[in-house]
């Protein structure tokens, strides 16, 4: 099928765009602290993030209430860059997809084991009229992954755009997404933040990072340098980029939200009392000591 012209437009809007995949300020006890969201993520845009992610992984989109929601949307809006909202992931799908009207893309999480992902997309689709990214996603908590079976399809959806590889350490698959949504004329999107230069290399022509929640010109650096032919400088970007996920994105994997939490409060970005991720592992003082001596070097 043809691709829906408000799907095509999206793929253009985001082309070599950075996608920050934003925090939820919240404190200690889980109350979302309203007043800090919105100059955390202009802040965000102010340093170098052409669109903005929200409700996503990173800002633990599936736990927020649909009221919460709505707030992280019209946030996101008010700073005047696309924004593409998470649904899925735990959530009612359908219910997130008709809450996100305003939202210029919909970032689909993999359905539960023995839903059929075409279906699951295409009803999504047909629900809110939004322009879909497919979240080619690493293993674990029982979700599957997507197989170049389960992609083809996907991406000859009228309402796909884009496809975000987020494989984490698996180059093959994200090499063969890459491949497939080329073929389909779908943007290839890398969310690969251990993979991020690499991952460029293959044919990635825009990014939706969690390692974009702070320490965004770190990121958005080596993107620009890649687009721009700087090769030189791409290297060395890329070099101080895999220092900072090298202590972010680690064992234990679900503790990269509040590291990057650790980060945006210490560049002000957000106050300390809300800076707390109460949905992941809890990390010793030495993680956080690990985390503030990457930030020295870059």
């Amino acid at each position: 099928m043809e691709m829906d012209h408000r799907a095509a437009s999206v793929r253009e809007l985001l082309r070599w765009r950075l996608a920050a995949a934003a925090l939820t300020p919240a404190h200690a006890d889980g109350e979302v602290e309203h007043e800090a969201l919105e100059p955390y993520l202009r802040s965000l845009v102010a340093d170098g993030a052409g669109a903005l992610a929200v409700c996503v992984h990173t800002g633990r989109g599936p736990y927020l209430s649909a009221g919460t929601r709505r707030v992280v949307l019209d946030a996101a809006k008010s700073t005047g860059v696309p924004v593409i909202v998470g649904v899925g992931g735990g959530g009612d799908a359908l219910a997130m997809a008709r809450a996100a009207a305003g939202a210029d893309a919909l970032l689909v999480f993999p359905p539960p084991p023995g839903v059929d992902p075409l279906a699951h997309h295409d009803a999504i689709w047909r629900e809110a009229g939004i322009p879909l990214i497919v979240f080619d996603l690493y293993p674990g908590d029982g979700r599957i992954s997507y197989t170049a079976e389960h992609l083809r399809p996907l991406l000859a959806h009228p309402g796909v755009a884009a496809i975000k590889m987020a494989r984490l350490y698996d180059a093959v698959a994200c090499q063969t997404a890459i491949g497939l949504a080329k073929a389909a004329g779908r943007l290839p999107v890398t969310g690969e933040d251990r993979m991020f230069g690499p991952s460029l290399m293959w044919g990635c022509e825009a990014a939706l990072v969690g390692i974009a929640a702070a320490a965004v010109p770190v990121t958005a650096a080596v993107l620009t340098a890649y687009h721009q032919g700087r090769h030189d400088d791409f290297v060395a970007a890329s070099a101080r980029l895999d220092r900072l996920a090298e202590v972010t994105f680690t064992d234990p994997l679900e503790g990269y939200v509040q590291r990057m939490m650790w980060i945006a409060a210490a560049e002000g970005r957000l106050p300390a009392r809300a800076s707390h991720d109460l949905h992941g592992p809890a990390l010793p003082e030495s993680d956080r000591a690990r985390v503030a001596s990457a930030l020295g070097p870059v």
